[in-house]
């Protein structure tokens, strides 16, 4: 499969958890208290809830914050209600950039979402601009151990998923976003040390960065919209150069 190396772009993040741990956890907080907000706090039977559950689990989220957001959710029905929206937009260089926010305020976020796009060299598109350029897919980033490639492909095959990325240690495992939980399970069954899961989007193709400069103005922007506190997630279709080591 085509795409940048998502491992990567984990392992780039996690060099960073202890700072951003908090902002991590309230992002995936506010996603399980939307969910059990809509559909109540019984993940065998809200199931966009035990996606969210299964997706903080995956970020090593504390089990005492994840009871605490599903009683948020589900306690007091008079909270903001939180939408689901995806921006879209262009970067330096023509890369595509696919935003997904959970927000209380549309108001709000598609201003923040468009200037920040626009102060760091990009422009925010009109739905539908981008996002024929991904495709949405259940991705989880492993360690691989002393697994061999070998090896990592038949552990993916048996767990129900399509393709797997090496990256070094760490392994990129592609599935079909309805066999998110599945998978999920079967991996932490062939007890793989999982660093990340969920469903997300995936460039169908990749644009190489030719220059150090380049990369880094696509890198800011990419960090600056997930600093926002409504973005949830974004997902881009760039290559680094080669031998570049983001900071």
């Amino acid at each position: 499969m085509a795409g940048h190396s998502h491992a990567a772009n984990v392992a780039r993040r996690k060099n960073a958890v202890d700072a951003k741990r908090g902002k991590l956890f309230s992002k995936l907080a506010r996603g399980i208290i939307s969910a059990a907000r809509q559909g109540g706090p019984d993940p065998d039977q809200n199931l966009k809830l035990k996606y969210a559950i299964e997706k903080a689990k995956a970020g090593n989220m504390p089990k005492d914050n994840i009871e605490r957001a599903i009683k948020s959710g589900s306690g007091s029905k008079d909270g903001d209600d939180f939408e689901e929206l995806n921006y879209e937009g262009y970067a330096a260089c023509g890369v595509a950039v696919m935003v997904c926010t959970l927000t209380d305020n549309r108001k709000r976020t598609a201003p923040e979402v468009k200037y920040t796009f626009e102060h760091h060299g990009g422009n925010m598109g009109a739905s539908g601009s981008v996002s024929f350029m991904f495709d949405f897919r259940s991705i989880f980033v492993v360690e691989t151990g002393d697994r061999s490639e070998d090896d990592m492909m038949e552990v993916a095959i048996e767990a129900g998923a399509d393709d797997v990325q090496m990256d070094g240690e760490l392994a990129t495992i592609i599935a079909d976003p309805t066999e998110f939980l599945d998978v999920k399970e079967a991996l932490e069954a062939a007890e793989l040390v999982l660093l990340s899961g969920e469903t997300g989007y995936l460039p169908q193709n990749t644009i190489k960065l030719e220059t150090e400069e380049d990369a880094k103005k696509v890198l800011k922007l990419l960090d600056a919209l997930e600093e926002n506190d409504d973005v949830q997630s974004v997902y881009a279709n760039h290559e680094f150069p080669e031998g570049f080591e983001p900071d």
